[in-house]
């Protein structure tokens, strides 16, 4: 079966693009490409990954196609298109013409507004990613997961993931009303979740992998196994750990967990649901 890292990212970095690299992140200004990436997977035993969008830019995503077009190990592309736009449908129909391009993402985690997701303009761009057959990742952070459930509730056919686990309070170790909105969102059956994301959520200097087990328990019982997907979130995700020792913290809990699944969980659940 494919092993997969369902969630990652390439950037030509300057500080213009990028300003969320702040402190503690320095030494992710510079570019992360596929060839940095691609021996990491290899040593983790992985063999494709989906790169996602960083920038809220059309230019950003026809770059990763092309980066798709030139690397065979990148199973598929998770861009932007202005969803709110009079246009949205031709923006959609230009880069849905790559077969490379599996989804599409907005970075509502930064929008100030909570209930985003169910303004009407956006509301119309997500009807329309059936005609185009693309999935949504849902990026948002805890409070914003109200929103996410009345989506998902509205788009029924609409496939949603998860990013992230919707970025709980690790570092804090708090689980409510986090818990107990995921899984209301579980009970959508159009929602799967990507388990990633989680270190920058945990202190970045002592975590443990104990820190994570109340929320993996929490997404394992809401999700199961056949609705949960491995995201290495990589290279953010080396402002708290290095790319072997996410894929390890995963695999562990999840092996163990899920032990008939696992090679599912580590990359079949994604190859089926990034399908076009």
């Amino acid at each position: 079966m494919l092993a997969l890292d369902s969630h990652q990212h390439f950037w030509h970095y300057s500080a213009a693009d990028y300003p969320w690299l702040g402190a503690g992140m320095e030494h992710l200004r510079r570019d992360f490409l596929p060839n940095d990436l691609l021996p990491l997977l290899q040593a983790a035993g992985l063999s494709k990954c989906v790169a996602v969008q960083a920038r809220q830019s059309l230019v950003e995503t026809r770059w990763l196609l092309q980066l798709a077009d030139q690397h065979d190990f990148i199973h598929g592309v998770v861009g932007w298109v202005d969803l709110r736009s009079a246009d949205a449908r031709q923006q959609l129909a230009q880069v849905a013409a790559h077969p490379k391009l599996i989804g599409v993402r907005h970075v509502v985690q930064d929008e100030p507004d909570d209930r985003f997701m169910l303004r009407e303009d956006f509301l119309r761009g997500i009807a329309l990613l059936p005609e185009f057959g693309l999935t949504y990742d849902i990026l948002i952070y805890q409070q914003q997961l109200p929103a996410a459930i009345e989506l998902a509730r509205r788009f029924p056919e609409q496939p949603f993931v998860l990013d992230h686990i919707a970025k709980p309070r690790i570092a804090q170790q708090l689980l409510q009303p986090w818990a107990d909105q995921i899984r209301e969102l579980a009970g959508c059956p159009n929602v799967l979740c990507k388990v990633s994301g989680m270190v920058t959520e945990a202190d970045w200097q002592t975590w443990k992998p104990d820190d994570f087990v109340p929320y993996l328990d929490v997404v394992s019982d809401a999700f199961g196994p056949t609705r949960l997907m491995y995201g290495s979130d990589w290279p953010v995700c080396l402002a708290a750990a290095p790319y072997a020792a996410v894929v390890d913290l995963a695999r562990s809990y999840l092996s163990a967990r899920f032990p008939a699944e696992i090679n599912a969980i580590m990359g079949g659940n994604a190859a089926q649901f990034y399908c076009r």
